[in-house]
């Protein structure tokens, strides 16, 4: 059995006349430590199949399991601790409590996971050892989404999740935060996988998957993913 293993998933919203299928029969697997793109226009489905693989949302019909985890028959607290203790989530727009330093954001999320790693280690492995002290308003766009980062990866998590993660960054920094994932799966051997719209971050995939209209429409590996100081766009 795969890492992840995405079978047949249905999830519409609505009914009668304003249903909507997001999801309408996809399928997927992801192995463990693989870093996966699910790449797909606007509108696809891609980012709801994330947030049903982070038990954020629920399908409505078809089974996901996560590491042997059935998400699609877990209770609400099963989903709790899966959340807490298993995915770490990196969002498009970095989510940082605005009162809080960088350091303290990083604080806040190891303060629910049972295996947590030193907050301040997470921040300086991105780079960031010199603005523990910082709020977020004093920090760069770049900047925010590396304690983002930090605080995804403090969790210790075993899923790493990302939603457009460069999506509100420059050419440069959308580039450093790509490598940090990059790293982050051939490194720590955390599987990672990466919503997008732009086709051009597929050659740094273990693992392409296509999303159109809720379907998934192809998934390839490759065994020769680049770096990504060699892909551009």
């Amino acid at each position: 059995m795969s890492y992840i293993e995405f079978s047949d998933v249905v999830r519409t919203y609505g009914e009668g006349t304003t249903k909507i299928n997001a999801l309408d029969g996809a399928s997927f697997n992801v192995e463990k430590g693989e870093l996966a793109v699910i790449l797909g226009a606007s509108g696809a489905g891609k980012t709801t199949a994330l947030n049903i693989l982070g038990g954020m949302d629920s399908a409505t019909s078809g089974t996901i399991t996560v590491d042997g985890r059935d998400l699609s028959h877990a209770s609400e607290n099963d989903l709790v601790l899966y959340r807490r203790a298993d995915v770490g989530f990196v969002f498009q727009f970095y989510n940082l409590v605005p009162n809080l330093t960088a350091l303290e954001n990083v604080e806040l999320a190891t303060q629910i996971c049972p295996d947590s790693l030193d907050p301040t280690e997470m921040l300086e492995k991105v780079g960031l050892a010199d603005r523990l002290g910082n709020f977020p308003a004093q920090l760069s766009g770049g900047e925010q989404q590396r304690v983002s980062i930090a605080r995804a990866l403090a969790k210790n998590p075993k899923l790493l999740l990302c939603d457009e993660p460069t999506g509100a960054l420059d050419y440069q920094t959308g580039k450093q935060i790509l490598q940090l994932l990059q790293d982050m799966s051939r490194s720590e051997h955390v599987t990672v996988v990466i919503v997008t719209h732009n086709a051009a971050l597929a050659d740094m995939a273990d693992r392409l998957i296509r999303f159109k209209s809720g379907r998934v429409t192809s998934m390839t590996t490759n065994e020769s993913p680049l770096p990504i100081s060699e892909i551009e766009w």
